[in-house]
This record gives C-alpha cells, sequence and structure tokens, in this order.
C-alpha cells in the first residue's frame, strides 16, 4: 500500500492527454451503437481508433480480460465482454467503458448509451445516474473527504428511488489502472481520506432500478449483473483535484468549468 500518489505537473499533462483520447474514443464508438451491431464489432473499432492514436486499450490482457472496452447492457451492472453474440437492439441501454494508456500514462471514462426508442424508465435511471456523477464532483477539492463523494451520491439515488451498486468503486488511476484510493459510491459524510491538489481518480456511479446487489456470471468470470435483473447505468470521468477545487480530465466537451 504506498498510499495516495500525488501527481506531478509531468505526470498530470501526461495524464491529461492520455484522459482526452479516452473520452475522444467514446465519441467516435457512439456512430457505432446501433441496431443490429454486436458489441464485439464495437470493440474492435474502439481498439482499431486507440491504436491508431499511438495508444494501448488498458483492459486488454489486464488479469486475463480479453476484450479493448468493457460493454455492458441492460442488467449487466459493469465488466461485459463484448461478443459477436450480444446484438444490439431497439429499447437497449448501454455503458461503454474505456481507459487508454498513453505515453505509459491511464485516462479512464465511460457513459451511457441507448439505442432507438427506451422506455421511460430507463431514461429516468440515466439522467438520475448522471446527475450522481455531477454531485460527487462538485465535491471534489482540497481539504475534502473522499467519504463526501459515497454520502451525496447516495443521499441522492436513494431519495429518487435507486440504490447504489457498494461492490465496486472508484480508484485512484493514471500512473497505474487502478491505485489509491478506493472511491466509493455510498459512503458517510466526512470519512476517508482528505483530498490534496495533484490527486487523481475516477468517479463512476452504478446505480439500479432494483437491489444493489451484483452476481458474477460464473461462465467468464468478469460479467457482473443485477442480482433482480432489472437496469443497471452507470457514468464515469477521471477528475484532478486542483489548487481549488477540481478538472475533470475525461471532459472533451466542456461540461464542467475548471475550478
Amino acid at each position: 500500500m504506498g498510499g495516495i500518489i500525488i501527481k506531478t505537473p509531468e505526470q498530470i499533462e501526461g495524464i491529461r492527454k492520455s484522459c482526452r483520447l479516452a473520452a475522444q474514443t467514446l465519441d467516435y464508438a457512439a456512430q457505432f451503437v446501433k441496431t443490429g451491431v454486436t458489441t464485439e464489432f464495437i470493440d474492435n473499432k474502439i481498439e482499431e481508433f486507440v491504436r491508431e492514436h499511438k495508444a494501448i486499450p488498458a483492459t486488454k490482457g489486464y488479469n486475463g480480460y480479453p476484450k479493448s472496452s468493457c460493454i455492458s447492457l441492460n442488467e449487466v451492472v459493469c465488466h461485459g465482454i463484448p461478443s459477436t453474440k450480444t446484438v444490439l437492439k431497439d429499447g437497449d441501454i448501454l455503458n461503454i467503458d474505456i481507459t487508454t494508456i498513453l505515453d505509459g500514462f491511464y485516462g479512464d471514462t465511460s457513459r451511457m448509451f441507448t439505442v432507438g426508442e427506451i422506455n421511460n424508465g430507463a431514461k429516468n435511471l440515466i439522467d438520475v445516474t448522471r446527475h450522481c456523477l455531477d454531485l460527487g464532483i462538485q465535491q471534489v477539492k482540497p481539504g475534502n473527504y473522499f467519504g463526501n463523494i459515497g454520502f451525496v451520491i447516495s443521499r441522492y439515488a436513494k431519495a429518487k428511488g435507486y440504490s447504489v451498486v457498494y461492490e465496486f468503486c472508484g480508484h485512484g488511476v493514471g500512473v497505474e489502472f487502478h491505485e489509491e484510493p478506493q472511491v466509493d459510491h455510498t459512503s458517510r459524510r466526512n470519512k476517508g481520506p482528505k483530498m490534496k491538489p495533484g490527486m487523481i481518480f475516477t468517479i463512476e456511479p452504478m446505480i439500479n432500478q432494483g437491489r444493489a446487489s451484483t452476481s458474477i456470471d460464473k461462465s467468464d468470470g468478469w460479467t457482473a449483473r443485477t442480482v433482480d435483473n432489472k437496469l443497471s447505468a452507470q457514468f464515469e470521468h477521471t477528475i484532478l483535484v486542483t489548487q481549488t477545487g477540481f478538472e475533470v480530465l475525461t471532459d472533451v466537451h466542456n461540461e464542467y468549468p475548471i475550478t
């Protein structure tokens, strides 16, 4: 346990570039999300794009994971393995999660995509999950406790009638794929370590329509599903603690002003 890494200005610049590429890869993948397309096809396109930009998909070969992205449909919470057997259909919701390694630095982001017309229940889940991420990001500033990220996320999600996945969490990132600290999405107020300038980590709430628990497919050892087969949604950004607030390193659409 080496503690939370305070990144140097040179490391921050390298991580920033990798984060931008990861987010641009999600933008690129969006055009392929449509009825009749396999998740394997999308994953192949993602790998081509990442490698064309002189980067490596971090998930490929990571602890034996076989693909260049995670694509998680409907009741799959996370770590869905792209497959020729998984064909997108009207009404599906899916999370695409991409981590790039560019010049040795990691950038990690995910977002939700929809196929055709989705029902109002799915729309509401996605909207609430996106707002959970926004609320978590607003907690990022020097001196604040990491626990306050999970506190505000869980308070809001539960108020809206949803549950928060506790078996997976955000994490430090940048120099390695997974670093300290663990960033829980359900937590007590003013708990955990304090944030300091130069820390970089992901916030990636997974919000479920039904129960919070997940089960891992025994067939592949990766795919995590809701135990009741109800829908799950997730959004993820990589965030830097600045001297006065935060910078969302994976924000290529200027949704989050630097504070």
